[in-house]
């Protein structure tokens, strides 16, 4: 893949198993927060698996579209725009009724001398969104950080381990899950938590900090030695599948790629395609935070765009300089502090 058009026509293209998941799913499909690194190319996918379905259901995303082009580049591909911002309780309850919801609003970034902000969004926001939608199979995008650092041999942590979150982002984000459970179960609302960790894009996420590393000479710090991650791609489908999974408790769904990665591997791999060296720094800890997706896997299949591709990928944009976005995803961080 050369170009972008290439690359969200690569994570917008439905699977034969998500376009006989779309026809069997009754409702329109509201996304807020859709201006999030996923939410484009996840609406997208969407519009594109329903046109394939042959089936008549509406794609709507919401967000407070303050910047660019993107209202317009989404109403283009058919995904119908509200802009709205989600903490005005007015503007919240006059967004349209529908029968699922994929909630992917939230903040991670910035959150160090801002935490009363994120809190508000990650555990407040939800309590305001669950009364709205009570009526509605709600998709609650979370993080692998509600869970501890684990051991690195362990295989990360599953849905059946005991959350303990480092940080107030980490904390915040099980304060969503709580705040969303609670309302699940006064309401009978049936909701799935999407707890993902790392997805990649050619443009942003662990690879692509990594490979940039390694063509820049700049030093990797191997501390957190370990990582998951996951074609975005893949990440999105299983966003829109898990609606199929929705129940009350809410089903409780780790998504990522099946390999525990070291780092050093990772960056080895770029240096072998860019022909360079490598540069670390650090020695590994022995833990790590790490999910087991093994549930997903079972559910839906191992994600079909393998680690090597992805590493393929972008160490190809990469060496071709492709447009890049300042968004980098901290996956060094022990203490929790974004």
């Amino acid at each position: 893949m050369r170009t972008v058009q290439e690359l969200e026509k690569q994570m917008a293209t439905p699977s034969p198993e998500l376009i006989k998941d779309i026809a069997s799913l009754e409702g329109d499909i509201l996304l807020l927060g859709v201006g999030g690194k996923m939410g484009p190319t996840l609406a997208q996918l969407a519009v594109n698996a329903i046109r394939e379905a042959g089936v008549n259901k509406r794609v709507i995303g919401a967000s407070r579209f303050s910047n660019g082009t993107l209202k317009q580049e989404l109403e283009s591909a058919g995904v119908e725009t509200i802009a709205v911002d989600l903490l005005d309780d007015r503007q919240l309850q006059a967004l349209p009724e529908v029968a699922n919801v994929l909630y992917m609003a939230g903040n991670k970034f910035g959150t160090k001398g801002n935490e009363h902000f994120t809190w508000a969004m990650n555990s407040y926001l939800p309590g305001r969104v669950a009364e709205k939608y009570r009526n509605s199979r709600i998709v609650a995008f979370s993080t692998g950080n509600v869970y501890p650092l684990t051991p690195v041999f362990s295989g990360g942590a599953s849905e059946d381990n005991a959350t303990g979150p480092i940080g107030e982002y980490g904390q915040s984000c099980l304060g969503r899950e709580r705040v969303f459970e609670h309302f699940s179960r006064k309401y009978d609302i049936p909701m799935t938590i999407y707890r993902l960790n790392y997805a990649v894009d050619l443009r942003y996420g662990v690879l692509l900090e990594i490979a940039n590393s390694v063509s820049s000479g700049k030093p990797i710090d191997v501390t957190m030695g370990h990582m998951n991650c996951i074609w975005q791609g893949d990440a999105n489908e299983i966003a829109i599948r898990s609606l199929t999974l929705c129940n009350t408790p809410p089903t409780l769904l780790n998504v990522t790629g099946p390999e525990t990665v070291p780092l050093r591997f990772v960056a080895n791999e770029f240096g072998k395609r860019m022909g360079k060296e490598p540069v670390f720094t650090g020695t590994e800890a022995d833990t790590a935070l790490l999910s087991n997706a093994g549930k997903c896997h079972k559910l839906f299949g191992y994600p079909k765009i393998s680690l090597q591709q992805m590493i393929d990928w972008v160490a190809e944009w990469v060496m071709n300089e492709g447009e890049t976005w300042n968004k980098p995803t901290h996956f060094q961080e022990r203490k929790g502090n974004y």
